[in-house]
């Protein structure tokens, strides 16, 4: 039997504190490492960003024996603040920076640059930043350089972080249409942050998404007749949340991005029907969200409708949140293999 739940009925209600509370690596990376890490011996730069995140987890929270003499007289610290990963989306960039967490000692925080501004806008700046000067490290995934506002609000949190004496580390996804000396690398960072750059050491990981590394291609869709079945032999025993695609994307608008990770709580499985191109920027940036609130709790997929390679439209995925769509398409394809690893009896 499948105990059949609505996304679409969900409506969760997050406090600060439970915000706070959720600052930590999702169950995918929950037990991860640098030595579960695999390099690809082709791509010599990703067993290099292993050793520099390691060097850098023994810095973190080194300097707290150091007494009022050594900082006043001491040899300066010349070591900077932050660390950061740019490459290519499905390289292992999440996995790392997890493992750089779960190395590092706390207290400390990990989360996506959408749930750190989320963060703000619930406790607002000084609260956040008051929150987060205690932590010894602060790892953020996936940093959006595409929101003017967002960016300069984040650079601001990260320089007083770093004031503070909190270590930084970021990832960040490249272009996919850019993988050459214009992507976006450590120029654009500098750039686009010039007071911040100075803070990070950038390190460049470089190789394919590892989610289609000698996979099949994306299932095809399913048809509605096929759903329930498939459903049936896929999730038997576990909790499913089944829904109207155009209906959940309707409800999607009225619950906050903050609180899509409680909407999925419990949930094992997600059944969509009539999956349809989403035409609106607005309602396809908020769809990425929970792509990647689905992905962070491995919850496989079955739908029917169009492909996921034609969630999005031609223009959006050449356009300048294209990183965030082609992110998004590759997670839900990964999550839609899975939810196809059984055929129905």
């Amino acid at each position: 039997m499948v105990h059949i739940e609505q996304l679409a009925a969900r409506t969760p209600a997050v406090s600060v504190d439970e915000l706070l509370n959720g600052f930590y690596p999702s169950p995918r990376f929950g037990e991860v490492s640098f030595s579960s890490y695999r390099p690809d011996p082709a791509q010599p730069s990703q067993a290099h960003a292993v050793h520099a995140l390691q060097h850098f987890a023994a810095g973190v929270g080194a300097r707290d024996g150091d007494g009022l003499f050594k900082r006043l007289f001491g040899k300066k610290d010349t070591s900077r603040a932050g660390i950061y990963l740019d490459g290519g989306f499905g390289v292992g960039k999440t996995h790392l920076l997890a493992s750089l967490w779960h190395a590092a000692p706390g207290p400390k925080a990990f989360g996506t640059f959408v749930e750190y501004t989320n963060l703000v806008g619930a406790l607002s700046f000084r609260k956040t930043v008051e929150a987060l000067s205690h932590y010894k490290l602060v790892c953020i995934d996936e940093f959006e350089l595409d929101d003017p506002g967002d960016t300069v609000l984040m650079s601001r949190l990260m320089r007083e972080l770093a004031d503070a004496g909190v270590k930084l580390a970021a990832t960040s996804n490249t272009l996919p249409g850019s993988l050459g000396d214009g992507r976006f690398a450590a120029v654009d960072f500098q750039r686009e942050i010039q007071v911040l750059a100075d803070q990070f050491d950038v390190v460049r990981i470089d190789g394919e998404d590892f989610r289609h590394r000698g996979l099949p291609a994306a299932p095809a869709p399913l048809r509605n007749d096929d759903l329930t079945h498939h459903m049936q032999a896929e999730f038997d025993g576990k909790t499913v949340a089944r829904d109207e695609f155009s209906t959940l994307i309707n409800h999607l608008a009225g619950v906050h991005p903050s609180r899509y990770r409680q909407l999925l709580d419990g949930i094992e499985g997600v059944v969509w029907k009539n999956v349809h191109t989403i035409t609106e920027q607005a309602v396809a940036l908020r769809f990425v969200v929970l792509a990647d609130r689905l992905y962070d709790k491995d919850v496989p997929i079955l739908a029917s409708g169009v492909p996921f390679d034609k969630l999005f439209t031609e223009e959006m995925m050449t356009g300048g949140y294209m990183k965030k769509y082609f992110r998004a398409v590759s997670r839900l394809t990964a999550l839609a293999r899975e939810g196809q690893n059984h055929e129905p009896s």
